[in-house]
């Protein structure tokens, strides 16, 4: 009986141990592809429905800011919006967008127009959380293409550059959102 038993033993053990290295393998591939798929997204790619929403995803949600967001992602700027921070973003909405000249979104969505489209995004960002009540009359705020934006205040409400209207404040995880019914164009050099 020890003759045929101690075989077995040994053939169990074998098959055992050989199942588990493959589902080893198996576990550190899904599980290394995995990281790269995240490194790959970079940090938009990140997943956490626990925390508050980055300035990128309070756009997302939006129904009102899909253009934005094309022209983000378009730029490739989503990353970089998704990162700590902090940001005060200037998000025009769908109808600011289309106060625009005929064309000229379409235009700007072309990846030959990639550094205009970029540099007009990034002139709707500040490096900073600039909360309304820090907000001054007069002010100027400089945003990350270098450009500056000036700030009016009149009957509590908030103007930029004298053409877009403020209609909605929305915290974010890494920074504040601002809402405005008109697209920042910066100024020719």
């Amino acid at each position: 009986m020890k003759k045929i038993y101690l075989p077995l033993v040994a053939c169990i053990t074998l098959v055992t141990v050989s199942c588990n290295s493959n589902d080893n393998a198996a576990n550190t591939t899904s599980s290394s592809s995995t990281t790269t798929e995240t490194k790959a997204s970079g940090q938009s790619g990140v997943k956490d429905d626990q925390s508050a929403k980055n300035v990128v995803q309070v756009a997302i949600e939006s129904k009102d800011h899909s253009t934005l967001i094309t022209a983000v992602k378009t730029a490739e700027l989503v990353d970089a919006l998704s990162n700590a921070g902090p940001f005060t973003v200037f998000a025009p909405t769908n109808e600011a967008f289309k106060k625009l000249p005929a064309g000229t979104v379409e235009g700007l969505l072309k990846p030959e127009k990639k550094n205009d489209l970029t540099d007009i995004l990034q002139y709707h960002v500040a490096v900073g959380v600039y909360k309304p009540d820090a907000l001054q009359d007069g002010q100027t705020i400089g945003e990350a293409n270098g450009g500056n934006i000036t700030i009016s205040k009149k009957d509590g409400k908030i103007v930029i550059n004298g053409t877009a209207n403020v209609v909605a404040t929305v915290p974010a995880s890494n920074g504040i959102v601002y809402v405005i019914d008109g697209v920042l164009l910066p100024p020719k050099n």
